[in-house]
This record gives C-alpha cells, sequence and structure tokens, in this order.
C-alpha cells in the first residue's frame, strides 16, 4: 500500500511539475506561435510541429535518464549532464534567432526597395511591392526552419523530470517511472499545444500594417529573447 501511495504521489507531483515547467519555460511554446505568424503556418501545420518537437523534447531526456540508471549515474551527475544540455540548447536557439533575425532582415530590406523575387515550384519571378508585402506560406519542400527547431528541442532538456524517473527506477520499480515518464511526457506536449494554440489565435489577428515585411526579423528577434531568457533567468 505504501510503494502504491508513492508512486500515486509521483505521477501526480509529475502532473504538476509539467504543467509549471512548460508554462514557465517561453522556449517551448514562443517559437512556434513567432514562426507560425511570420511563415504563415496554419493552425493544424502549427500544432504538428510542435507535438514532433515535444515529444522529441520529452523522449531525448526519457532515454538519457534510462542510460544514467543502466550505467549506475548517480542523479547528481546525470542533472549536470541535462543542465549542460540545457546550456547548449539555449544557445543553439539564441545562434538559430540571431540568423533568422538577419535573414528576416535582408528580407525586409529587399521588400522595402519595391522588387522582391519569389520562388514558386522551381520557377523564379519578382513581385511589385511598394509598400504591399507579400508573403507565402512555407511550400512542402522548405523544411529548414522545422529541422532547426527539431534539433534545438532534441538537445532541449526536461530537468525535472530526471529525478522523477530515476527515483524508481534506480529502485527497479520501473512501472513506476514508465507511469511518471509518460504522464510528465503527455501533459507537457499537451501544455505546449493549449499554449500554442492560445498563442497562435492571437498572434494570428495581429495587423502589422507597413511592419508586416519585419514579421520575420521580429521572430528571429524573439527566439534570441526567449533563449536569453532560458540562460540568465533559469526559465
Amino acid at each position: 500500500m505504501a510503494a502504491d501511495t508513492i508512486s500515486w504521489s509521483l505521477v501526480a507531483a509529475a502532473i504538476g511539475v509539467a504543467v509549471v515547467h512548460t508554462a514557465l519555460g517561453p522556449d517551448h511554446y514562443l517559437p512556434f506561435v513567432m514562426l507560425a505568424r511570420a511563415r504563415r503556418w496554419s493552425l493544424p501545420r502549427t500544432l504538428l510541429i510542435t507535438l514532433m518537437c515535444g515529444i522529441a523534447h520529452v523522449v531525448s531526456s526519457v532515454v538519457l535518464g534510462g542510460v544514467g540508471v543502466a550505467a549506475g549515474v548517480a542523479i547528481g551527475h546525470l542533472e549536470i549532464v541535462e543542465g549542460t544540455r540545457g546550456d547548449l540548447a539555449a544557445w543553439a536557439l539564441v545562434a538559430f534567432g540571431v540568423a533568422y533575425a538577419a535573414w528576416g532582415i535582408r528580407v525586409a530590406l529587399r521588400t522595402q526597395k519595391g522588387l522582391e523575387p519569389h520562388t514558386h515550384g522551381g520557377h523564379v519571378h519578382l513581385h511589385a511591392h511598394g509598400d504591399h508585402v507579400h508573403t507565402h506560406p512555407d511550400e512542402p519542400g522548405r523544411t529548414t526552419t522545422f529541422w532547426a527547431l527539431f534539433i534545438v528541442f532534441v538537445l532541449g532538456p526536461c530537468e525535472p523530470l530526471i529525478p522523477l524517473f530515476m527515483v524508481p527506477a534506480s529502485r527497479g520499480a520501473w512501472s513506476t517511472a514508465a507511469a511518471v515518464a509518460l504522464v510528465f511526457g503527455a501533459v507537457t506536449v499537451a501544455a505546449m499545444l493549449v499554449i500554442v494554440a492560445l498563442g497562435w489565435a492571437g498572434v494570428s489577428r495581429l495587423r502589422l500594417g507597413a511592419l508586416e515585411r519585419w514579421a520575420h526579423a521580429l521572430a528571429g528577434g524573439t527566439l534570441v529573447l526567449a533563449g536569453l531568457a532560458v540562460i540568465f533567468l533559469g526559465l
């Protein structure tokens, strides 16, 4: 009975920690919301990308935790590894944001000149813009943005999951460890989807007017701020 009580307590703790961890981490939702606005992603596409990145985010930590238990690595040492991964992921997000913002500034400046080349199905043509911004949704073959986000989230750890997972796993209670990992992962991804959906609904209504051509630059800048918030504020 005591074991059952401890098991349910860990599962309940996993739910609460997952919600707080996700809600307080701007890197869990701002990249998707801002890139969706800049690249004109539909809500289903935005949520699919969020889902895939969220699963990768959780699974990478579960795999590392399982390997740590099998190798007899202490929780403290594994948390140091996760912390290092967290810093690496945050700096990767900053680097991606800087690169994306630089590209966005280039696009904005080219658009301001009144002519901008576009590629559709392998054909290049020019649009006369003036003050009008002509923005195309991502085409199916343009996956660079997705893979950059995906890699960042594979690198990004779920630090709070490690002790919740490793304590029962190190004692041989694998059913409890699996339940904690499953619940933590499901709640984390669900929270990401809900917050991203709400954010998408909000920013999709924004009309930037003449600033529309700077949407990509603004998205990149937001990614940089989100990464810096994780690094320096511990969010």
